[in-house]
């Protein structure tokens, strides 16, 4: 007899005989149900929900003795055991899709079809006996894995070859096999295995994060950011190009340091996950070209003068082993660089961003030590990048500092007393809540990290402290007290009370200028790239995103109120976190993903600033609060902007006073 088995929510059907499990008709009809055993009831992937309970057979034994680590929920049933006796319709729940849309924690990935390019397979290998006639234990793999799985085996890493006899001796005859890119096998474990993890890897100039993911699932298991010990080799990448060309073998410390810092990483991870190094099978890892060659061992030197040359600007494919890291099942992905100043890391956030898939302009901003930015849509994309140095990340910024405990991140300044109020990492409280000294008694508030650096600037700015120009007001300290004299210059004391100026958290002269030469710099590329597009009307732009670890915690209205964007309506500016990273993750888990990332960056036209003779323009007209030149028309809707103040006396002749107030 003949039964039809109808499969929600892909709509696929099939014609069945009696007595075949549900797995099996899944497979016939094509359905996207998952299993990792074989269909042995050990993985406990393969549930369904039957919507006719009485056209399956009843409880099977595999399902009153199973133990697996996935519990059989109410009304679901083993897909590998539960037999069809009649017409059946049954839906497969996204936990039991290989092909899951997953979203996840730490980076947003968004909606992803998983489809990772290694998975396990569990064989269970037939008992060798003198004068039995079997063949080697590879062949018996390529066998199992056609009959079970419909798996074509093309080879077997040699580096496995002398590691299956003793799986299978530990296993009693059982192995879990893993296979890379359907058909090679790359690993092989004792008895039954069922989750294989992957590692994605963002590697900046300054801060390296790691992101452990199960591949089956998606899910980010562990997470762990590291100080990229290249720093002491620089602050900024060409002093790092600079280390090389000054030192004979320069670029092997700066390798060997980026690898072991690498391997510390995976170690962590795979500690905090509580599993074994054994089971990460795949990395991708994204940096910016520097850090890409620096990784895979190449001289970085051609990248840091003209013309920039990339060694490949093609994805690299090599193993774990080659770049010194302990894990010896995997391979290593680096995502494609675009050109010699836009690398890997722009190719992830363009993935995780998508603005090649968007109808709508996008202009997607890596905010960091060297800043990329990409605009476009679905018919063009533009790249560029923009050397805007350490300053935002707290280098070259009197009181900065990391983002750590107690580095002030938000700032507020009162638009009468001119008294500032501020809130630190490892608080919630603003410093004038009852309350915060005794909270942040432990915490050593000793410096600003980059969104407070954002912060008082604009606040500056907006209390009229400082000019358009970036001056800071010498008639300040006849306003407030907090406003005082330093050399030739003024600075504002932000917070502490100590009698002895130095001894206070300050923002100098210094640092207003490090702050405008940095922030001129992004947004030059960014009018740049909108002239090149053709699309000047920031109103034309459908989205802004602000990128990378720092850009995830910028305001966007203070990006807008000092000017490192242009002038689209607040509402349409967002931080978006590691988007590099969620990019690497991206391509961990898809092979889709790598495919349309390798496609996309063939289509993105590189802008090169160093060469455009219209940069130094627009880096002039951009150095003003928020710009020299251009209106900001949104932003004067969106916060009370102050009007032109006349100079001081003896400063030349500027009109005086007061402040627009918000149109209402």
């Amino acid at each position: 007899m003949t039964y039809k088995v109808e499969f929600a929510p892909s709509g696929l059907s099939v014609t069945v005989s009696k007595g075949i499990t549900v797995l099996d008709a899944a497979r016939l009809a094509g359905a996207d149900l998952d299993s990792t055993c074989g269909g042995r009831g050990l993985c406990g992937r393969c549930q369904i929900v039957p919507t006719n309970t009485a056209a399956l057979t009843g409880w099977a034994s595999t399902e009153e003795e199973y133990t697996g680590r996935r519990p059989i929920l109410d009304g679901q049933r083993l897909g590998c055991a539960a037999q069809v006796c009649g017409n059946l319709k049954v839906e497969i729940p996204a936990a039991s899709q290989v092909h899951k849309q997953v979203v996840r924690k730490s980076v947003d990935v968004g909606n992803i079809e998983i489809d990772p390019l290694v998975r396990l397979h569990y064989i269970e290998l037939e008992k060798a006996e003198l004068g039995s006639d079997l063949r080697g234990l590879t062949e018996q793999i390529a066998e199992r894995l056609s009959m079970t799985y419909g798996v074509t085996m093309s080879r077997l890493a040699t580096h496995v070859l002398p590691l299956i006899a003793p799986a299978a001796k530990r296993g009693n005859n059982t192995i879990t096999v893993a296979v890379r890119h359907g058909h090679e096998v790359c690993a092989v474990y004792p008895g039954y295995v069922d989750q294989a993890f992957g590692i994605a890897v963002d590697v900046g100039s300054t801060t390296i994060a790691g992101h452990l993911v199960d591949l089956s699932t998606g899910e980010i298991r562990a997470t762990n950011g590291v100080m990229n010990p290249q720093i002491r080799f620089g602050d900024d990448l060409m002093s790092r190009v600079s280390y090389v060309m000054m030192n004979p073998g320069g670029e092997i410390e700066l390798t060997r340091s980026v690898r072991t810092a690498l391997d510390e990483m995976v170690g962590t991870l795979v500690a905090e996950a509580g599993i074994d190094r054994d089971v990460v099978l795949d990395m991708t890892i994204v940096g910016n070209p520097i850090m890409h060659h620096i990784i895979l061992g190449i001289d970085p030197t051609p990248l840091g003068q003209a013309p920039f040359l990339l060694a490949t600007d093609s994805a690299v494919v090599t193993s774990a082993a080659a770049l010194d890291i302990d894990a010896r099942f995997c391979e290593v992905y680096f995502l494609p660089c675009i050109a010699g100043h836009v690398g890997a890391d722009t190719a992830g956030a363009i993935l995780a961003e998508g603005p090649h898939r968007s109808d709508a302009l996008q202009l997607l901003v890596d905010v960091g030590t060297n800043a990329e930015i990409v605009f476009g849509n679905s018919a063009h994309v533009l790249a560029a990048s923009s050397p805007t140095g350490p300053a935002f990340e707290g280098a070259q910024i009197s009181a900065g500092m990391r983002a750590t405990a107690g580095a002030i991140e938000r700032v507020r300044i009162d638009r009468d007393t001119l008294e500032p109020r501020v809130k630190v990492i490892g608080s919630d409280l603003w410093s004038d809540d009852p309350g915060f000294d005794a909270e942040t008694r432990s915490l050593d508030i000793s410096g600003i990290c980059g969104s407070g650096i954002i912060e008082v600037m604009g606040e500056l700015y907006l209390s009229g402290l400082i000019d358009v120009d970036g001056t800071v007001r010498s008639d300040g300290p006849s306003k407030t007290s907090r406003v005082f004299a330093h050399g030739r210059t003024f600075s504002y004391r932000l917070f502490g009370d100590a009698d002895e100026p130095a001894a206070n958290i300050n923002v100098t002269q210094d640092d207003v200028r490090a702050i405008q030469l940095a922030k001129a710099a992004l947004r030059a590329g960014i009018d740049l790239l909108c002239e090149h597009a053709g699309k000047t009307d920031p109103n034309k732009i459908g989205s802004v995103r602000l990128a990378g670890a720092f850009g995830a915690h910028i305001d966007p209205l203070y990006a807008k109120v000092i000017g490192l964007v242009p002038d689209v309506p607040v509402a349409k500016v967002a931080s978006v976190g590691n988007a590099a990273g969620a990019g690497a993750v991206r391509a961990l888990v898809s092979a889709s993903q790598r495919a349309e990332i390798e496609e996309t960056v063939r289509r993105v036209h590189k802008i090169e600033t160093a060469t455009e003779p219209r940069f130094q323009d627009l880096f002039v007209n951009a150095m003003g609060f928020p710009h020299t030149t251009e209106p900001t028309p949104n932003l004067a809707t969106e916060t009370t902007l102050p009007v032109a103040q006349a100079k001081p006396e003896g400063a030349g002749d500027r009109q005086r006073t007061g402040r627009r107030r918000r149109p209402t």
